[in-house]
Protein backbone atom coordinates (compact mmCIF):
# COMPACT_ATOMS: atom_id res chain seq x y z
CA UNK A 1 0.00 0.00 0.00
CA UNK A 2 1.44 3.41 -1.41
CA UNK A 3 2.43 6.11 1.93
CA UNK A 4 0.31 9.19 1.58
CA UNK A 5 2.86 12.20 1.40
CA UNK A 6 1.89 15.60 2.41
CA UNK A 7 4.38 18.57 1.69
CA UNK A 8 4.15 22.13 2.58
CA UNK A 9 4.85 24.44 -0.15
CA UNK A 10 5.60 28.26 1.96
CA UNK A 11 6.21 29.11 -1.67
CA UNK A 12 7.58 33.24 -1.23
CA UNK A 13 6.24 33.60 2.34
CA UNK A 14 8.14 33.68 5.99
CA UNK A 15 10.54 35.44 7.09
CA UNK A 16 13.95 33.54 8.63
CA UNK A 17 12.51 33.80 11.90
CA UNK A 18 8.67 33.56 10.76
CA UNK A 19 9.79 30.17 9.13
CA UNK A 20 11.33 29.23 12.67
CA UNK A 21 7.82 29.77 14.54
CA UNK A 22 6.06 28.38 11.72
CA UNK A 23 7.80 25.05 11.37
CA UNK A 24 8.17 24.82 15.63
CA UNK A 25 4.46 25.31 15.82
CA UNK A 26 3.48 22.55 12.96
CA UNK A 27 6.19 19.78 14.85
CA UNK A 28 3.89 21.00 18.39
CA UNK A 29 0.21 20.48 17.19
CA UNK A 30 1.49 17.12 15.36
CA UNK A 31 2.39 15.53 18.30
CA UNK A 32 -1.11 15.69 19.35
CA UNK A 33 -2.54 13.22 16.90
CA UNK A 34 -0.90 9.99 15.21
CA UNK A 35 0.45 10.58 11.71
CA UNK A 36 1.14 7.87 9.46
CA UNK A 37 2.00 10.04 5.95
CA UNK A 38 5.30 11.06 4.79
CA UNK A 39 5.37 15.14 6.21
CA UNK A 40 7.60 17.36 4.42
CA UNK A 41 8.34 21.07 4.27
CA UNK A 42 9.34 23.71 1.78
CA UNK A 43 10.32 26.82 3.24
CA UNK A 44 11.97 29.59 0.73
CA UNK A 45 15.99 29.44 0.53
CA UNK A 46 16.79 31.95 3.09
CA UNK A 47 14.97 30.08 5.54
CA UNK A 48 16.02 26.50 5.04
CA UNK A 49 18.90 26.00 7.55
CA UNK A 50 16.73 27.78 10.09
CA UNK A 51 13.61 25.02 9.53
CA UNK A 52 16.47 22.34 9.29
CA UNK A 53 17.50 23.08 12.66
CA UNK A 54 13.88 23.00 14.33
CA UNK A 55 12.61 19.40 12.31
CA UNK A 56 15.96 18.13 12.51
CA UNK A 57 15.03 15.65 14.82
CA UNK A 58 11.88 14.99 13.51
CA UNK A 59 10.27 12.57 10.85
CA UNK A 60 9.26 15.97 9.09
CA UNK A 61 11.29 16.06 5.87
CA UNK A 62 13.33 18.83 4.37
CA UNK A 63 12.14 20.27 0.70
CA UNK A 64 13.56 23.05 -1.44
CA UNK A 65 11.54 24.44 -3.42
CA UNK A 66 13.44 24.36 -6.79
CA UNK A 67 17.04 23.46 -8.14
CA UNK A 68 19.57 23.72 -11.13
CA UNK A 69 20.92 20.73 -13.32
CA UNK A 70 24.41 21.76 -13.00
CA UNK A 71 26.83 21.62 -10.22
CA UNK A 72 28.25 25.12 -10.07
CA UNK A 73 28.98 27.96 -12.10
CA UNK A 74 28.37 31.61 -13.09
CA UNK A 75 23.91 31.13 -12.22
CA UNK A 76 23.09 34.44 -10.54
CA UNK A 77 20.50 33.88 -8.45
CA UNK A 78 20.23 29.95 -8.51
CA UNK A 79 20.98 26.81 -6.21
CA UNK A 80 22.85 23.83 -6.68
CA UNK A 81 21.48 20.20 -5.48
CA UNK A 82 25.04 20.00 -3.52
CA UNK A 83 23.45 23.17 -2.16
CA UNK A 84 20.33 21.87 -1.17
CA UNK A 85 21.87 18.73 0.73
CA UNK A 86 24.31 19.78 2.98
CA UNK A 87 21.47 21.89 4.41
CA UNK A 88 19.53 18.63 4.86
CA UNK A 89 17.11 18.74 2.33
CA UNK A 90 15.98 15.49 1.13
CA UNK A 91 13.50 16.14 -1.29
CA UNK A 92 13.47 19.13 -4.03
CA UNK A 93 10.46 20.13 -6.47
CA UNK A 94 10.99 20.44 -9.80
CA UNK A 95 8.35 21.94 -12.61
CA UNK A 96 5.85 23.87 -10.12
CA UNK A 97 3.35 25.41 -12.40
CA UNK A 98 4.61 28.96 -10.84
CA UNK A 99 8.17 28.24 -12.17
CA UNK A 100 6.66 27.11 -15.66
CA UNK A 101 4.09 30.49 -16.27
CA UNK A 102 6.75 32.53 -14.64
CA UNK A 103 9.99 32.09 -15.14
CA UNK A 104 10.32 30.10 -18.58
CA UNK A 105 10.39 26.22 -16.84
CA UNK A 106 9.87 23.99 -19.95
CA UNK A 107 9.64 19.98 -19.57
CA UNK A 108 13.51 19.53 -21.01
CA UNK A 109 14.57 22.04 -18.23
CA UNK A 110 12.38 19.75 -15.11
CA UNK A 111 13.59 16.71 -16.75
CA UNK A 112 17.30 18.14 -16.41
CA UNK A 113 16.27 19.50 -12.75
CA UNK A 114 14.99 15.81 -11.62
CA UNK A 115 17.96 13.97 -13.62
CA UNK A 116 20.58 15.80 -11.15
CA UNK A 117 18.71 15.37 -8.01
CA UNK A 118 18.30 12.08 -8.62
CA UNK A 119 21.66 11.16 -9.99
CA UNK A 120 22.54 13.08 -6.53
CA UNK A 121 20.03 10.99 -4.51
CA UNK A 122 17.84 13.29 -3.34
CA UNK A 123 14.16 12.59 -3.87
CA UNK A 124 12.14 14.80 -6.40
CA UNK A 125 8.40 15.99 -6.48
CA UNK A 126 8.04 16.38 -10.22
CA UNK A 127 4.51 18.90 -10.90
CA UNK A 128 2.59 18.65 -13.91
CA UNK A 129 -1.04 19.76 -14.90
CA UNK A 130 -2.94 21.88 -17.40
CA UNK A 131 -4.20 25.60 -17.42
CA UNK A 132 -7.85 26.43 -17.39
CA UNK A 133 -7.71 27.01 -21.01
CA UNK A 134 -5.84 23.81 -21.83
CA UNK A 135 -8.88 22.13 -19.79
CA UNK A 136 -11.44 24.07 -21.05
CA UNK A 137 -10.21 22.96 -24.77
CA UNK A 138 -10.21 19.27 -23.75
CA UNK A 139 -6.80 19.10 -23.76
CA UNK A 140 -5.66 17.85 -20.05
CA UNK A 141 -4.90 14.64 -20.42
CA UNK A 142 -2.74 15.15 -23.76
CA UNK A 143 -0.94 18.25 -21.70
CA UNK A 144 -0.28 16.29 -18.66
CA UNK A 145 0.46 13.19 -20.30
CA UNK A 146 2.97 15.06 -22.26
CA UNK A 147 4.34 16.30 -18.90
CA UNK A 148 4.93 13.29 -17.69
CA UNK A 149 6.34 11.46 -20.76
CA UNK A 150 9.13 14.62 -20.92
CA UNK A 151 9.96 14.88 -17.46
CA UNK A 152 10.89 11.43 -17.04
CA UNK A 153 12.46 11.22 -20.32
CA UNK A 154 15.45 8.60 -19.75
CA UNK A 155 14.72 7.81 -15.85
CA UNK A 156 15.12 3.96 -15.94
CA UNK A 157 14.40 3.83 -11.72
CA UNK A 158 10.99 6.01 -9.86
CA UNK A 159 12.19 4.88 -6.65
CA UNK A 160 13.03 8.68 -6.03
CA UNK A 161 10.44 10.43 -7.93
CA UNK A 162 6.73 11.58 -6.65
CA UNK A 163 4.42 13.00 -8.93
CA UNK A 164 1.93 16.10 -8.14
CA UNK A 165 -1.09 16.81 -10.08
CA UNK A 166 -1.63 20.47 -10.12
CA UNK A 167 -4.20 21.85 -12.00
CA UNK A 168 -2.94 25.66 -12.72
CA UNK A 169 -6.49 27.05 -12.62
CA UNK A 170 -6.75 26.02 -9.01
CA UNK A 171 -3.30 27.12 -7.35
CA UNK A 172 -4.16 30.27 -5.72
CA UNK A 173 -7.14 31.01 -6.99
CA UNK A 174 -9.42 29.59 -4.41
CA UNK A 175 -11.05 26.88 -6.29
CA UNK A 176 -10.08 23.33 -6.20
CA UNK A 177 -10.90 20.20 -9.07
CA UNK A 178 -13.77 18.12 -8.14
CA UNK A 179 -12.86 14.73 -6.16
CA UNK A 180 -13.79 12.86 -9.30
CA UNK A 181 -11.50 15.49 -11.78
CA UNK A 182 -8.76 15.13 -9.34
CA UNK A 183 -8.93 11.99 -9.64
CA UNK A 184 -9.39 11.02 -13.45
CA UNK A 185 -6.88 13.14 -13.87
CA UNK A 186 -4.40 10.91 -11.29
CA UNK A 187 -6.18 7.79 -12.96
CA UNK A 188 -4.73 8.89 -16.45
CA UNK A 189 -1.40 9.60 -14.53
CA UNK A 190 -1.12 5.94 -13.42
CA UNK A 191 -1.80 4.86 -17.07
CA UNK A 192 0.94 6.57 -18.42
CA UNK A 193 3.18 5.65 -15.51
CA UNK A 194 2.20 1.81 -16.51
CA UNK A 195 2.43 1.88 -20.30
CA UNK A 196 6.13 3.76 -19.66
CA UNK A 197 7.53 1.10 -16.78
CA UNK A 198 4.86 -1.42 -16.09
CA UNK A 199 1.86 -1.99 -13.79
CA UNK A 200 4.08 -2.92 -10.56
CA UNK A 201 6.08 0.58 -11.19
CA UNK A 202 2.87 2.41 -11.79
CA UNK A 203 1.10 0.90 -8.66
CA UNK A 204 4.06 1.91 -5.94
CA UNK A 205 4.03 5.13 -7.56
CA UNK A 206 3.24 7.76 -5.36
CA UNK A 207 0.77 10.95 -6.85
CA UNK A 208 0.00 13.69 -4.84
CA UNK A 209 -3.16 16.54 -5.50
CA UNK A 210 -1.86 19.77 -5.49
CA UNK A 211 -4.32 22.70 -5.99
CA UNK A 212 -6.00 24.76 -3.36
CA UNK A 213 -6.26 21.80 -0.86
CA UNK A 214 -7.73 22.86 2.23
CA UNK A 215 -9.13 20.85 5.47
CA UNK A 216 -12.32 21.30 4.58
CA UNK A 217 -11.55 18.69 1.14
CA UNK A 218 -8.51 17.17 2.10
CA UNK A 219 -10.09 13.77 3.50
CA UNK A 220 -12.52 13.80 0.40
CA UNK A 221 -9.51 14.11 -2.10
CA UNK A 222 -7.21 11.87 -0.33
CA UNK A 223 -9.94 8.60 -0.08
CA UNK A 224 -9.69 8.51 -3.85
CA UNK A 225 -7.78 5.14 -4.95
CA UNK A 226 -5.36 7.06 -7.06
CA UNK A 227 -5.01 10.39 -4.96
CA UNK A 228 -1.69 10.21 -2.43
CA UNK A 229 -1.58 12.79 -0.48
CA UNK A 230 -1.14 16.98 -0.97
CA UNK A 231 1.06 19.58 -2.24
CA UNK A 232 -0.26 22.31 0.12
CA UNK A 233 0.00 26.16 -0.72
CA UNK A 234 -1.58 28.36 1.01
CA UNK A 235 -3.00 26.19 3.81
CA UNK A 236 0.22 25.08 4.87
CA UNK A 237 1.30 28.68 6.12
CA UNK A 238 -1.18 28.15 9.05
CA UNK A 239 -0.02 25.26 11.33
CA UNK A 240 -3.79 24.32 12.45
CA UNK A 241 -4.85 24.12 8.76
CA UNK A 242 -1.23 22.22 7.45
CA UNK A 243 -1.78 19.90 10.57
CA UNK A 244 -5.53 19.14 10.08
CA UNK A 245 -4.59 17.84 6.41
CA UNK A 246 -1.84 16.21 7.43
CA UNK A 247 -3.92 14.73 10.26
CA UNK A 248 -6.67 13.80 7.52
CA UNK A 249 -4.22 12.09 5.39
CA UNK A 250 -3.19 9.97 8.02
Amino acid sequence: MRKKIVVGNWKMNKTVAEAGELAAAVLEKLDDGIVTCEVGIAPPFPALTEVGKVVEWSDIRLVAQNCHFEDDGAYTGEVSVHMLASLGCGYVIVGHSERRQYFGETNQTVNLRLKKALDEGMQVIMCVGETLEERENGVTEKVVTEQVRQGLKDISDLGGVVLAYEPVWAIGTGRTATPEQAEEVHASIRRTISEMYGELAAGHLRIQYGGSVKPSNAAELFAKPNIDGGLIGGASLKAEDFVAIVKAAS
